[in-house]
């Protein structure tokens, strides 16, 4: 059973979230055949000045 976790800078919506949940699902399917109804997914969304990136925190850069 594939559990996949995401994690995103915040600002993705529902339907984008939904539309990467489809293609990753379909992808474990056709490549680990991994069946659709046992893979999970868990998006976590991080907001800017939780994340850093090159030593500077995301919501410090421009």
């Amino acid at each position: 059973m594939p559990h996949v976790t995401i994690e995103l800078l915040a600002g993705r919506t529902e339907e984008q979230k939904a539309a990467v949940a489809r293609a990753v699902t379909e992808a474990l399917q056709a490549h680990a055949n991994a069946s659709p109804a046992s893979t999970s997914i868990v998006f976590r969304d991080v907001t800017k000045d939780n994340w850093a990136s090159g030593g500077e925190l995301m919501s410090a850069k421009r």
